[in-house]
């Protein structure tokens, strides 16, 4: 079978983006950012599943960033270069605006890409062996707006400039201080724990999770009151079943059965 560097895997209700290159730590080649937001679409497609995972293969590496060999190639000068910021753009949009919940599940290197990926990602869980940093200022290049308004709506902008002036490596300590990272967990549970959490996210009232998830994403982007359309969520949520089914099972003292996907 051939090995492929990035690829899909559903169990259950839980779907899994695999980066698949440990030789290199998973640096992430041009073909693996352009791959990205087909596999996003499948998962969004899928009724079946409610949650994505974006992992490394193994616990060598989440991602240590862009894969340098195509510096001097591909991104050697300027017009190659926006083809491939265009496909790390466009993979990062797709991951961020998805409307199903993502978790980027972080085993040692999470460096550059690896970390632009994890900060598009709704949720970050790191084992203790996690190692965080994004550094353009080491490489002379300059990351976009919108990948460094993720950074600022999650750590804030004096640590925003901490983490991209020096572009130094910081420890999962101090990532989860800064708010870069959600939960830490040892080496050896970190695979059990993340899937428990998505495996008991996928059973809650997606119709919830998906709006509330729209509806902070509406907040980051500047809306302070309500509009026709979160006015609309939030009224609308009355008239699904799985409302019925929760104030049912809360009043009959059991688990809710949600069913809408």
């Amino acid at each position: 079978m051939e090995k492929k560097d990035i690829y899909l895997d559903k169990q259950g209700e839980v779907a899994t983006i695999y980066f698949n290159r440990p030789e290199k730590r998973n640096a992430l080649t041009h073909e693996m950012w352009k791959v990205i937001p087909s596999l996003i679409q499948d998962v969004e497609e899928d009724r079946d599943i409610k949650v994505l995972i974006i992992r490394g293969a193994d616990e060598t590496s989440f991602a240590a960033g862009a894969d340098i060999s195509e510096f001097r190639t591909l991104r050697a000068e300027s017009k190659g270069a926006k083809i491939y910021n265009d496909a790390t753009h466009e993979a990062e949009r797709a991951i961020a605006t998805m409307k199903k919940p993502s978790i980027a599940m972080i085993q040692s290197f999470c460096i550059g890409g690896g970390c632009e990926i994890a900060l598009a990602c709704d949720l970050r869980f790191s084992d203790t062996n996690g190692k965080f940093g994004i550094t353009p200022a080491k490489l002379g290049l300059v990351y976009s707006l919108t990948a460094t308004k993720q950074l600022v709506d999650l750590v804030g902008p004096s640590q925003a400039k901490y983490i991209l002036l020096s572009g130094e490596i910081l420890n999962v300590e101090h990532a989860q201080r800064i708010g870069l990272i959600d939960q830490i967990f040892e080496p050896e549970e970190i695979v059990e724990k993340t899937y428990q959490f998505a495996n008991a996210l996928s059973q809650k009232a997606q119709f919830t999770v998906r709006s509330m998830k729209h509806i902070i994403s509406l907040i980051l982007s500047g809306q302070v009151g309500e509009s026709e359309e979160t006015e609309h969520l939030r009224t609308s949520s009355f008239d699904t079943e799985d409302y019925q089914e929760g104030v049912r099972a809360f009043l009959e003292k059991r688990k809710p059965r949600f069913t809408y996907s």
